[in-house]
């Protein structure tokens, strides 16, 4: 705005004029010094090297008479120095950087530590020589005066001790570690040797430490520095693992007690972790005797004296009480499981209280320490599940985990959210008493929250809808009636917000309903969202998520009505849109079919859109149809699709002569040189493309099978004024069989396809081939099994019949899995016309009713 109230007020009369151009070269005056103040050419000399110089040369020299960045470049570039010529960057470059580390500042500090770090782990140089070149380095840089540099070559020193050989360890660091670690020496080397004994002694035997690390230990464990005493105190569950259980339980234990009654809160703190981290190593005597009464008086000390341990204690609290849940007595585990439940509302008393002025002086600080304390027993919730038994959550801790869900804090939702489906794995059959919170926490306000939830939502709600003792297929919405809602507005908030990452994931695990509720409810809830989403959102990620799952819920849908509307929209506002973006998302969409769906059923009703694409007046379009064409003709079969073929022939030819756009005609050439060297499958099995038919047809019978639960429906829809008790046990038998085969075939079709990624992996080889070929015989062998031959001599036989021969068979398993053969399958091109001939069959079903009934 302001620009333009600027310009409109300017007068470009001469007088005026003359002085705006006075004002700019004033501008341009005090604009000269800043430009002339960035390098002067004195320094512009002092920092311009010869070109001729070798790398080596190059590097010596800057670290000679260069300035402090060019040195800190030179350090950062020894890894590749390294690597091109190890030898002359030992003995010339190596010694120049040990120089100036002498006099470096932190930068070229930081940057050396990294770098000896890097130079180990590429293992440029073996490890004698390593050790022999830059230890020495390392071991004299690690008192630096500055923390921060230290810490960087402690890191360095403690990644170097690992590849070392124990008798490098032993003469050049664990021998010097005894003068180190007096306390005549600065704190800094003595909290320095703590975490170097911590290191060491995972490796060397026990004996040797007990020898020599041992009194070392006790020496720190009583500094007159409490940081020494904390840093060594966490050192001790390294030092454990190293002496054996005997000697922890003579040596450690007690000097964990001793630290545990320190008069420090940072060294109580650490004794108090490291106690509960070796929980393990202790036998039931030591935990009842001597663990037990330490974590009591750390529980009773924390709400008053000792607060400092609160947030500690919050968070290793599951750890602990299963840990010791052999050795409690009901009194105590009803102890425990109250200070769980005080620890879970900390902080929050207040809100429902009349206390004003006890919130008035709560502190900031506070409220951030029962926040995290808050956090921590969302973390631990699901531990506190099986310390009180699932069977007792209502009673037990279900208030609590309400509590939890609505904390007035993200983090703690957000912690409850992540660990929500550990909580629904736990209840199993009772999982259905926490689902008003799950439809809470997908209509929470935080987005974090519902990024955290989504990321399980898939497997929830299958425990939500199946986990029920008394939960089936019919009964599905009757579990969760809030869940539509609740999944609708969760999608719409994401929609509205800036975070697109968590909208696409949303969409991506919304493909899962399918198997969690109807596909009515699929179809007028969330499949027309989907639509909308692709031809409005401008984000292309979540463009895509929405168009597979999109694919998905139309793969699912049992009416065919609907199934046409669908595939008509995608055609006209995608495939024939005005917006070339829309053209664009409709191959996408096209892609996300054929990985989706049966060749047939690509061929039918998405072959002759995705050609005529070809015509589109836009470059880009064209270019991605181009480098679709392979994947477009290997969903043909010949002969049935030879006039499928016959149209992509034509419309290549089209582009070859008439194509414009030279990068369009570039890809067009290559792609006919790739359309060439393709074989197309035919109609009957073949060897090479075994695995690839196989999953194939699988996908067809699946569509063949949702035809015949529609056609189910409808008769049942017919019959409902007529039918007996004994036929609506009928439809509902084959209901529910095909309802399973489906499901079934539709997770074996991965299992499918990750065979098929493995099989043509090893292709090159010629023993694969041949064990290929032989599993391809014993494939064809099975297929022809006389058990199923029968079925293809029967092509009019009623769904009832298939059903009761199918669970007469004992092979039912193996036939619906895929390992049939072609009888398990219909033709493709019968199963290409299946869409429009079930009129067809409708009749003839009802010409048949008496023969059912009499089988």
């Amino acid at each position: 705005m302001h620009p333009i109230i600027f310009f409109s007020k300017m007068d470009f009369s001469q007088s005026n004029l003359f002085g705006y151009i006075e004002d700019l070269q004033e501008l341009t005056i005090i604009e000269r010094p800043v430009r002339r103040s960035l390098k002067t050419p004195e320094e512009i000399e002092r920092l311009t090297v010869d070109e001729e110089l070798s790398d080596i040369e190059r590097a010596v020299y800057l670290l000679s008479s260069g300035q402090d960045i060019q040195g800190t470049s030179v350090v950062a570039n020894l890894p590749v120095l390294m690597r091109q010529n190890p030898a002359e960057t030992l003995r010339r470059v190596l010694p120049k950087i040990r120089e100036v580390l002498h006099v470096a500042g932190v930068e070229m500090q930081l940057t050396a530590a990294v770098s000896f770090l890097t130079v180990l782990q590429e293992e440029s140089v073996s490890i004698h020589t390593y050790s022999h070149s830059f230890l020495h380095i390392i071991l004299q840089n690690l008192e630096h005066r500055d923390a921060g540099v230290s810490n960087a070559w402690l890191e360095t020193l403690l990644s170097v001790i690992e590849a070392l050989p124990k008798e490098t360890i032993r003469h050049e660091i664990l021998n010097p570690l005894v003068s180190k670690a007096q306390l005549s020496q600065t704190l800094q080397s003595r909290l320095v040797s703590c975490k170097i004994m911590g290191k060491l002694a995972n490796k060397f035997e026990a004996h040797i430490i007990k020898r020599e690390i041992l009194p070392l230990v006790k020496s720190l464990c009583h500094d007159v520095e409490y940081e020494v005493r904390a840093c060594m105190c966490r050192q001790l569950e390294h030092i454990a693992q190293g002496i054996g259980t005997e000697l922890t339980k003579t040596v450690v234990l007690p000097e964990l007690v001793e630290l545990a009654r320190d008069e420090s809160s940072s060294v109580r703190l650490a004794a108090f972790e490291t106690l509960v981290n070796l929980l393990d190593m202790f036998d039931a005597d030591d935990r009842s005797q001597t663990v037990l009464p330490l974590v009591k008086s750390f529980c009773e000390k924390s709400f008053k004296a000792d607060e400092s341990i609160l947030v500690s204690l919050s968070f290793h609290l599951g750890k602990l009480c299963n840990g010791l849940y052999g050795i409690f007595t009901p009194e105590q585990h009803l102890r425990f499981l109250e200070f769980y439940k005080k620890l879970s509302t900390l902080g929050l008393q207040q809100e429902n209280g009349h206390n004003d002025n006890q919130l008035q002086l709560q502190t900031l600080e506070q409220e951030k320490k029962y926040i995290s304390v808050r956090k921590n027993c969302a973390y631990n919730f699901p531990a506190m599940i099986v310390f009180v038994d699932p069977k007792n959550f209502h009673l037990e801790l279900y208030s609590i985990f309400f509590c939890l869900c609505h904390d007035p804090e993200v983090p703690v939702r957000y912690t409850m959210a992540i660990s929500f489906y550990e909580v629904a794995k736990l209840l199993n059959s009772g999982v259905y008493t926490i689902h008003k919170e799950l439809v809470t926490l997908l209509q929470d306000e935080s987005l974090e929250v519902l990024d955290a939830l989504v990321g399980h939502l898939p497997e929830i709600l299958e425990l939500m809808t199946n986990g029920g003792e008394n939960s089936g297929s019919e009964s599905k919405l009757l579990s969760i009636p809030d869940l539509i809602p609740a999944l609708t507005t969760a999608e719409q908030r994401a929609a509205t917000s800036l975070k697109w990452r968590t909208h696409e994931k949303l969409l991506q695990k919304y493909a899962c309903l399918p198997h969690i509720i109807s596909s009515d409810q699929i179809y007028y809830r969330f499949l027309h969202r989907m639509l909308t989403i692709i031809l409005t959102n401008n984000v292309l990620p979540v463009q895509k998520a929405a168009a597979r799952t999109l694919c998905v819920y139309l793969r699912y849908n049992r009416k065919q009505e609907q199934r046409h509307e669908v595939i008509q929209k995608l055609i006209e506002q995608l495939g024939q849109g005005k917006s070339y973006w829309n053209r664009l998302r409709f191959l996408d969409t096209c892609e996300f079919i054929m990985e989706l769906f049966s060749k047939s059923f690509f061929c039918k009703y998405f072959f002759l859109p995705v050609l005529e694409l070809t015509h589109d007046p836009v470059a880009n379009v064209r270019m991605k149809l181009c480098y679709l064409l392979p994947k477009v003709k290997s969903t043909l079969k010949i002969p049935t699709d030879k006039h499928l073929l016959q149209q992509l022939e034509l419309c290549i030819r089209k582009l070859l002569c008439q194509e414009k756009d030279k990068d369009v005609l570039t890809i067009v050439k290559r792609t006919v040189l790739e359309l060439d060297r393709m074989e197309i499958s035919v109609d009957v099995f073949q060897k090479r493309f075994y695995e690839n038919d196989l999953l194939d047809q699988e996908k067809e019978r699946q569509e063949h099978l949702l035809l015949e639960m529609e056609q189910l429906e409808k008769e049942k829809q017919q019959n409902e004024g007529r039918s007996t008790n004994v036929n609506d046990k009928m439809f509902e038998k084959k209901r529910k069989f095909i309802y399973l085969s489906t499901y079934c075939l539709c997770m074996h079709s991965t299992k499918v396809e990750g065979i098929r990624k493995e099989t043509l992996y090893t292709v090159n080889s010629k023993e694969d081939k041949k064990s290929k070929l032989v599993r391809s015989q014993s494939f064809s062998t099975q297929a022809l099994h006389p058990k199923y031959s029968n079925i293809d001599k029967c092509p009019k036989q009623n769904v009832l019949s298939k059903l009761q021969l199918s669970i007469s068979d004992d092979s039912f398993r193996t036939h619906s899995t895929g390992n049939s053969g072609n009888a398990a399958f219909p033709s493709s091109s019968s199963s290409r016309n299946l869409f429009s001939s079930v009129d067809q069959k409708n009749n003839g079903n009802k010409e048949s009713q008496s023969r059912k009934m009499s089988m």
